[in-house]
């Protein structure tokens, strides 16, 4: 019987080995139960661990195969049937003997001779206590199935909204939407990499490592408050359009703490979020910006996108130019070491590189995502300048 479902009669196991004792517990309970036996503790242990197990086992101690104690302990140590009350139904009468059976699991100990009323208060006693802890049981686990199916769609819609936010700003760049998964793929491949090193292992928690990864398309979403002339810009910048263009980071923390403050509480991503947008041009020398803050002061997200963000950068095509090679990519981040980039986390680069080169293979931009991507800069171009 599932749940409180008392429309179906209760199923009760009676185990003894004599056959006197099986016809008498049948004849009492048949009229409020469907009742099974079994002549022995093995066929017993059968019936319990079949696909229809029994509500409640009584249970005879005294068997020349395998006595009750020892059906009992495996009955508890069984996952499919330690929940299955027991209750020893025995000629052993000794207080050792009754504290041993409670001991090893069962609900409920009556010796022979029985009285029949007090064998039937007792079996539906414990019958009722069953029908509540699996209606407890089953609530939970469907509760417990409610909140996992909840979190994963409120991840998935924290998942789209970040690649929306993303997608919007990678429209007005040169880069195609590759490179924010690249990013995405290249950081959480760092933080793996590290996660053991003193430094950062107070950091980089599992969770906090999901936080990165669910974070990092984020990191340019300030390109959005950057004009067209600027850019879109081909060639280099003057220092007036740089100094514009250097605004993008202050712009992409402010942009994310106004959803922050829009939702009215911290969303614990969207802090992260924020110290990525904001400070991943920083630099461990000090000379980044828009802060031109230095060393173990730039958050450790930022310093783990800079250097993802270079690479993607140096080894990716644009419209207006080819991407350098694995190697040539690796020396100019190498030549950054101390000065641009945290040493440790170029060290942890090293290690893992050729991860670097197979994630950017993976997700490779085809000649098509060029060729779109340069037809809408061109496109954007001439409709600034107009």
């Amino acid at each position: 019987m599932n749940s409180l479902d008392f429309t179906e009669k209760s199923t009760v196991l009676v185990v003894d080995d004599t056959p006197e004792n099986l016809s008498l517990m049948s004849a009492l309970l048949k009229d409020h139960y469907k009742v099974k036996v079994a002549n022995h503790g093995d066929k017993g242990l059968k019936i319990a661990m079949s696909d229809n197990p029994p509500d409640l086992i009584l249970l005879d101690i005294m068997m020349p195969d395998i006595d009750g104690y020892e059906v009992c302990r495996r009955l508890k140590a069984h996952a499919t049937t330690r929940d299955i009350p027991v209750i020893f139904l025995t000629a052993k009468s000794e207080t050792e003997d009754e504290k041993k059976g409670l001991e090893l699991g069962a609900v409920d100990y009556i010796t022979k001779p029985i009285s029949p009323s007090i064998v039937l208060a007792r079996v539906a006693t414990q019958l009722s206590l069953k029908a509540s802890a699996d209606f407890l049981r089953d609530k939970n686990d469907f509760l417990e199935q409610e909140v996992a199916k909840r979190t994963q769609e409120v991840m998935a819609i924290q998942e789209v909204t970040i690649l929306a936010m993303a997608s919007l700003a990678e429209t007005r760049d040169s880069d195609t939407g590759n490179h924010i998964r690249r990013t995405q793929y290249y950081v959480q491949a760092l933080a793996e990499a590290l996660k053991q090193h003193p430094r950062f292992t107070g950091f980089l928690t599992p969770y906090n490592i999901q936080m990165l990864f669910r974070s990092a398309p984020l990191h340019d979403i300030g390109k959005v408050g950057i004009p067209d002339c600027i850019l879109l810009k081909p060639g280099r910048f003057t220092p007036e359009e740089f100094e514009i263009m250097k605004t993008h980071t202050t712009l992409g923390r402010d942009a994310i703490a106004h959803a922050e403050d829009a939702l009215g509480t911290k969303v614990e991503f969207l802090s992260m979020a924020k110290d990525i947008a904001l400070y991943h041009q920083e630099k461990w020398d000090g000379t980044g910006y828009p802060e031109g803050l230095s060393g173990n002061a730039i958050p450790i997200s930022a310093r783990l996108m800079a250097l993802a963000d270079v690479y993607d950068a140096l080894i990716s095509r644009r419209v207006y130019k080819e991407g350098m090679s694995h190697a040539q990519a690796v020396d100019i981040i190498v030549q950054g070491r101390a000065s641009h980039f945290d040493p440790d986390i170029v060290d942890g680069f090293l290690e893992i590189q050729e991860e670097f080169r197979a994630i950017a293979q993976r997700y490779a931009d085809s000649d098509t995502d060029l060729e779109k991507k340069a037809q809408y800069l061109s496109t954007a171009a001439v409709g600034g300048a107009t």
